[in-house]
């Protein structure tokens, strides 16, 4: 949230003890065209470079009444095109704000390119332009990055909100310093015989030169915090710089004397601690944590300060290229990740000596079925894995340790696979049920008819999971079909697991049960329905002694149930459908219900 007029002032930890030179007052602004200057602290309110202005893009008045509070003022100039930023560092407890102007002139900054005056309520450590070197994306305290053009002239302005402080870092960051690295800014705009401010990491040496032509002889001074003190013995053009400080070289030439002061901060450099070896088992698509070895990596140095990153290679360990998500996707088999760990005030300072292996054992990955069939007329099946990894080991509950094995009864039977790697163990098990599966057979087909629109269903007396067809349609897993047409039909009963298939020619008509030749106009003859689907059907009708009664087509009316003009008694009376199939054959309808009752 943006912060209030008023805010609680904190007793605040000095981040950096070292002084440097701060410029409070956007006229004197400090001209840098190197990565990461330093500063180690500011104090004193400045000359008020916005002219009594409440606001100057998004800051507003501090707490001294004015917009700028212990603030330093920093110029330059681009001397590329790219993507530009940068961070600003401090002390996670104190509340820092900061505008960027694209500007040549004190008197003219106008409105800043980039601006940022949030609280900072949730104690972070940065602020800045580009992205956060923690890795948090979602920071209200950095702005996007600046797409610069080459000859740009800009005024960075820092401020802190309240009166105590405890200084701040700059590293600058971008696109522009990975393709430009020694150029990217303009350093013809540094006049200072010394240089801009100087940052390196500890054990280094920094030179500092004052080479000036025709001078007579050279002091050097340092302040370490209690005022500039001269440096016995240092009277040459250079002077080896081990330790952070304010340095100054007095250059007596016949004319004049020259006077460069110049900063120089050294920043830890980090020890990355040994990492151990992980070794564990996985799952293609498996995933492990990075981050998990932060902790081993830092070694109890402060996360605040430095951030480790994880490579493939030395090269980009050492370079800080390419680093591997922290969500890393295995791969399997043995792998080296390099560590690199960094300071986040200076990333020059770094340390890549360490490594750790990752050792991902597969555990092993079944392919075959948990569902197996043996059919009645082979009397065996092969289960298990058909294409084995020769790495495994394999174990059956019925004491075989092949891949696969040939069975014969119906049961459950487990394969135990076992991938064994520097001493881990991997396994993956799996029951398959076995079933048998008897050849289908159709016992028998019930037709409820006398409809334009039938009932069918097929009947088996064998055990086991079928399927059925009607004329050739997808197979269903019911036995039974309904709306089916009068005529002829062809029906497929199957096993799913491929144990054999058999199919029925039938013929759907329909006919009455019961009729009853009385007079009373109801069901006073008994014909067949539907015989106009078949190809010369002929209805043949018999006694219970198999005397032939009734011969009949499909255009007759039906039978009266009389026999040479005479009324036969009532009792049961058998019937025959026969037609001419497709192939020019007469045959007899199946599965028809071939009697019928006459009552009086």
């Amino acid at each position: 949230m943006f912060k209030p007029f008023l805010k609680t002032l904190l007793l605040l930890m000095f981040w950096q003890t070292a002084q440097a030179q701060v410029v409070q007052d956007c006229a004197d602004a400090i001209p840098i065209c190197s990565n990461t200057p330093i500063n180690g602290g500011t104090n004193g309110f400045g000359f008020d470079d916005f002219n009594g202005a409440t606001s100057s893009g998004c800051l507003e008045q501090t707490t001294t009444g004015g917009i700028e509070s212990n603030s330093a003022w920093y110029r330059f100039r681009t001397a590329e095109a790219g993507q530009l930023g940068f961070n600003i560092g401090h002390n996670s407890n104190e509340d820092w704000d900061f505008a960027l102007y694209r500007a040549s002139d004190c008197s003219n900054l106008g409105d800043p390119v980039r601006c940022n005056f949030f609280d900072n309520s949730e104690g972070t450590s940065f602020i800045g332009v580009g992205v956060d070197p923690t890795g948090d994306e979602d920071s209200v305290h950095y702005e996007d990055w600046v797409q610069v053009e080459a000859g740009e002239d800009y005024y960075l302005f820092i401020n802190n909100f309240s009166n105590l402080n405890s200084g701040f870092s700059i590293q600058f960051t971008g696109d522009i310093w990975v393709d430009y690295p020694n150029n990217a800014l303009d350093c013809s705009i540094v006049s200072n015989l010394l240089g801009p401010p100087i940052a390196a990491c500890e054990g280094d040496i920094v030179v500092l030169d004052g080479t000036t032509s025709g001078a007579i002889n050279y002091e050097w001074y340092s302040d370490t915090g209690i005022g500039y003190q001269l440096i016995t013995g240092a009277n040459g053009a250079t002077y080896n710089v081990e330790n952070s400080g304010q340095y100054r070289v007095v250059v007596n030439t016949p004319s004049e004397s020259i006077v460069s002061d110049v900063h120089v901060g050294f920043n830890e450099v980090p020890v990355t601690g040994m990492l151990v070896d992980e070794t564990f088992c996985y799952e293609a698509g498996l995933t492990f944590d990075l981050n998990e070895k932060n902790e081993e990596a830092l070694d109890g140095m402060d996360p605040d300060n430095f951030v480790v990153s994880y490579h493939s290679s030395q090269v980009d360990a050492d370079i800080g290229v390419n680093p591997i998500e922290k969500q890393y996707v295995l791969t399997g088999g043995d792998e080296t990740i390099y560590v690199r760990t960094t300071s986040l005030a200076n990333p020059d300072c770094y340390d890549a000596t360490q490594s750790f292996a990752l050792n991902a054992v597969e555990t092993p990955l079944l392919s075959f079925d948990a569902q197996a069939v043996i059919c009645e007329a082979v009397g065996s099946l092969e289960i298990g894995e058909t294409h084995p990894n020769p790495s495994y080991s394999y174990q059956w509950s019925t004491g075989e340790k092949t891949p696969s094995i040939m069975v014969s009864e119906a049961g459950e039977y487990t394969l135990i696979v076992t991938n064994q790697s520097n001493g881990t163990i991997c396994e993956a098990s799996r029951t398959v049920s076995v079933a048998i599966s008897n050849v289908p057979i159709i016992s028998s087909i019930d037709i409820e008819d006398m409809s334009v629109n039938n009932m069918v269903t097929i009947n088996t007396e064998t055990y086991g999971e079928y399927e059925f067809s009607m004329d050739g349609n997808d197979f269903q897993s019911s036995n039974v079909f309904e709306g089916v047409a009068p005529g002829v039909h062809t029906v497929s009963m199957r096993d799913p697991f491929g144990c054999g298939e058999v199919e029925e020619e039938i013929v759907v008509v329909g006919f009455l049960a019961i009729f009853s030749p009385n007079g009373d106009v109801l069901n006073e003859t008994w014909q067949v329905e539907g015989l106009s689907t078949l190809n010369a059907p002929i209805v043949t009708i018999y006694d219970r002694y198999g005397k032939l009664i009734k011969q009949m087509t499909e255009f007759d009316s039906g039978w009266d149930g009389s026999f040479k003009g005479k009324p036969l008694p009532s009792t049961d009376y058998w019937f025959k459908l026969s037609y001419v199939d497709d192939d020019g054959n007469r045959t007899y309808a199946k599965y028809l219900q071939s009697h019928f009752s006459l009552r009086r």
